[in-house]
């Protein structure tokens, strides 16, 4: 049977058994959906088990279970190991949902609930991929799958799996379907993400909140010395001035470059859609090279003194920011850390006092366009979509991904079915439809290839 033969007579069954998780509401960071994650784990122990695979199970972790299958066909094949997620956000807020967010609903060739696209939709995917290579006798890889409930809330108890686990886990390559594509007329494949340092930093001047009046202009203004440090770490010209932020940062390569010059990018619609007038960034850099290929650098939150209604005249005791900077390839998390930590402390005047707190990171991620793995999924883009996908770096972050690399040692390939109109973690996130039947289109034709 072919592939699009198989795909067409299995649509309905494919949709209800994707439905049959999105109605499970396994929100990861609330305490109260601790049952639902049981059982959404249990329900795609059940979905893994129907699509062929010959071994699933539910395993314990420190936090919400793993769900873990495989389908090995012989010790001498290649084998994939597929991940993905079966937590979600929380929906709020809900009043801003047309409908129940844990009651899928096709409106207008589109599954609207949450988790339809991050990451139900797109594991479904992956499994339904895989089943239909399955039964059409084009997979001739072993296959197995690892699906976490912790994602959403940082992938914490992940790393030690894998430790635990390498034996199980061992493969040639790792399949994810937890990325974005450009667009529906233009296919992609992600080849690299962006890491992350994040810091809380405090400042104190005065043992207490002062009379702005008896000592405004003899005592240094805690929230007046954080700006300034914050200010300084960004030049005119949107270059981080850390020393030595840039040591490691990998030019693009000429061929990146002209394949990132293939991108459809409308800067003036860009522009329109968030509503400001002009764009600012690194000097010598256009927008789609900043916001995927480039470091850089942002205060996320900055409170001190009085915010409450009213006046209140204190030169305040301490000053708060939240920071970040998104690193690329060869950039090291704690690296940058230790950077960010030492030039603060250093440029920090003697009439305060400074407290960073390095609260998570991730590291950057580059997938070579010339693995085996990555050329499968290539040619699967190719077949399902009509044409070949292009190869672009993303701006964001999937801390497992380098995770998986460090103790697994297995690079992987970011086959992502998503579009940014899926508004993934707000509400009324959609999927759509003929896009997943695409895209199981796509992950089957990677096993013919990659077999």
């Amino acid at each position: 049977m072919e592939v699009k033969t198989y795909i067409q007579e299995n649509r309905e069954r494919f949709i209800e058994e994707l439905f049959s998780l999105i109605r499970i509401p396994s929100v990861s960071s609330r305490q109260e959906n601790k049952p639902d994650m049981i059982a959404c784990a249990e329900r795609w122990k059940a979905i893994l088990l129907s699509t062929g695979m010959t071994r699933a199970e539910v395993m314990p972790t420190g936090g919400n279970p793993v769900v873990y299958g495989e389908r090995l066909l012989s010790p001498e094949a290649k084998t994939v190991l597929v991940y993905g997620h079966y937590d979600v956000m929380p929906p709020d807020p809900v009043d801003l949902w047309k409908s129940d967010p844990f009651e899928p609903q096709i409106r207008d060739g589109r599954i609207y609930a949450r988790g339809a696209d991050d990451d139900k939709g797109q594991a479904m995917i992956q499994a339904k991929g895989f089943e239909t290579a399955l039964q059409t006798g084009i997979l001739h890889c072993n296959v197995k799958f690892i699906l976490e409930g912790e994602e959403e809330i940082g992938s914490s108890g992940l790393e030690a799996f894998c430790e635990t686990h390498k034996d199980l886990l061992k493969a040639d390559t790792i399949l994810v379907s937890d990325t974005s594509m450009i667009g529906e007329e233009t296919p992609s494949l992600t080849t690299g993400l962006r890491g992350l340092s994040y810091w809380e930093i405090e400042v104190t001047g005065p043992n207490r909140d002062l009379h702005s009046g008896h000592f405004g202009g003899a005592v240094a203004n805690p929230i007046h010395v954080l700006c300034k440090m914050i200010t300084d770490i960004t030049d005119a010209d949107g270059r981080i001035t850390i020393p030595h932020f840039y040591d490691d940062v990998e030019e693009l390569s000429a061929g990146e470059k002209e394949m990132l010059a293939k991108a459809p990018f409308d800067e003036e619609k860009y522009k329109e859609a968030i509503d400001v007038k002009e764009l600012f960034g690194e000097k010598g850099y256009s927008t789609l090279e900043r916001n995927s290929c480039r470091p850089s650098f942002d205060v996320c939150g900055i409170w001190g003194g009085y915010t409450g209604e009213g006046a209140k005249t204190v030169l305040p005791s301490k000053a708060y920011a939240k920071l970040s900077c998104r690193l690329v390839p060869h950039q090291d998390s704690e690296k940058i850390s230790a950077l960010f930590t030492n030039y603060i402390h250093r440029v920090a005047p003697r009439y305060v006092r400074v407290k960073i707190t390095h609260s998570h990171g991730g590291q950057p991620y580059i997938c070579p366009v010339d693995l085996p793995a990555y050329k499968a999924a290539e040619k699967g883009f190719t077949v399902a979509f009509g044409k070949p996908p292009l190869a672009i770096r993303r701006g964001g972050s999937i801390p497992v991904i380098p995770t998986f690399e460090k103790v697994l040692g297995i690079k992987s390939v970011l086959m992502g079915f998503g579009l940014e109109r899926n508004a993934i973690h707000s509400p009324n996130e959609s999927f759509g439809v003929d896009m997943f039947y695409t895209g199981i289109e796509a992950v089957a034709e990677f096993y013919r290839s990659f077999s």
